[in-house]
């Protein structure tokens, strides 16, 4: 804030000795002399003179005062106006500094609140990464345990394949193909004992004599033929197919077109499915009590010719616990049914490794085999 310094309320009135007077020099001058009247009346003149000047000396001095005192008041008017403005810029200074410290206030408030919601937030998406994180490891951990068993099945399958096929089964490598004692129920196309291994010997009661493949005459037909490359150039279980169509429509559906139309479906569906099972009942205890209740007929019973026949075997549809005795012959057309679609099965999968004309040749073989077994063909049990 500007500031004056302080002035004196009343100047102080000169000294007379310092008032100027005036005065005419009365010295001599060379070849001059002055009258005697001159003398007289400069004498007067001064005198007059000297009872004038002590009258003009309060005259300046109230002057001075006057002229003091107007210095003062403006000097004053100004101080007051400057120390007006002075308090008016404090003032707005004042609400000046009230209103950023409202902002700052809230600036500080706002911030606290964002930063606890952004920790708040950061925690939450650290307790999701570490859930999501604890669930990929098990996901993962799963995944290779099911990686690791669909490898080892996989190299199960291709042993399989390359040391057993259709044609020449592995007994070792097919428990279901061991007597009714040694094995024991299975899930899928589970047999007893195998009716496509055409290299032992099959009987023909008809002819009375024994017929083995190196015997046979084979000549590729030219349209089988060409419909099966088809098929195998994209196999596919669809029925829609010309190969598939001219299996099911030859073959499948009369080797499994039983007495008994309604079971008969199911069967066909379920093979279809390969959720077929069929069990010997010479490793099962005979069902008694709340048991039977569960089962469909009796060993007496084929319950899909419905015909009196020892049933030495039992199918169970699916998950269902329900049980249906099938003679010999039933189980001979189911099981040959089975062996063609579990190799053809093989070929979608990848999992045959042969020429075309060897896979043909063994497809017909099966085909084969479900002609003889819908024509009531079938082997005996060892």
């Amino acid at each position: 804030m500007w500031s004056c310094p302080p002035q004196p309320d009343e100047a102080p009135p000169p000294p007379l000795a310092s008032v100027p007077v005036p005065w005419k020099n009365v010295g001599s001058c060379k070849g001059h002399r002055e009258s005697p009247g001159s003398l007289v009346e400069a004498s007067a003149g001064e005198k007059t003179q000297g009872e004038e000047e002590p009258a003009a000396a309060p005259l300046d001095v109230s002057r001075l005062r006057s002229s003091s005192m107007e210095i003062r008041e403006k000097g004053s008017e100004f101080l007051k106006e400057e120390l007006h403005k002075a308090q008016k810029e404090l003032k707005l200074k004042d609400e000046e500094c009230e209103r950023l410290c409202r902002v700052r206030e809230q600036l500080e408030q706002e911030l606290e609140e964002l930063t606890a919601s952004l920790f708040e937030e950061a925690h939450k998406m650290v307790r999701e990464a570490n859930m999501k994180q604890a669930a990929s490891e098990k996901q993962l951990k799963e995944a290779r345990g099911k990686i690791d068993m669909l490898q080892a099945e996989v190299t199960a399958l291709k042993t399989l394949v390359i040391t057993s096929t259709p044609a020449s089964p592995n007994r070792e490598l097919h428990p279901q193909l061991l007597s009714p004692t040694k094995a024991g129920p299975r899930k899928g196309h589970s047999r007893h004992k195998s009716t496509s291994s055409t290299l032992c010997p099959v009987m023909c009661p008809a002819a009375g004599h024994t017929l083995t493949p190196d015997k046979e005459g084979k000549e590729v037909d030219t349209t089988l033929f060409a419909e099966f490359q088809a098929w195998r150039a994209s196999p596919t279980l669809d029925k829609a197919c010309p190969f598939l169509e001219r299996v099911y429509r030859e073959d499948v559906g009369p080797c499994l077109d039983f007495t008994m139309q309604e079971l008969s479906a199911l069967v066909r569906a379920a093979v279809e499915d390969n959720t077929l099972t069929i069990e010997p009942v010479a490793s099962q205890p005979l069902p008694t009590g709340k048991a039977a209740e569960v089962d469909c007929g009796s060993a007496n019973t084929c319950a899909l010719s419905g015909l009196a026949r020892i049933c030495r075997h039992r199918i169970r549809l699916g998950d269902s616990e329900s049980h249906y005795y099938i003679s010999p012959s039933s189980r001979a057309r189911i099981t040959a049914v089975c062996n063609f679609f579990t190799y053809i099965r093989y070929i979608q999968q990848g999992l045959v490794r042969q020429d075309a004309e060897p896979m043909f040749w063994e497809v017909m073989r099966l085909r084969k085999e479900m002609s003889l077994a819908k024509l009531g063909f079938f082997p005996l049990e060892a």
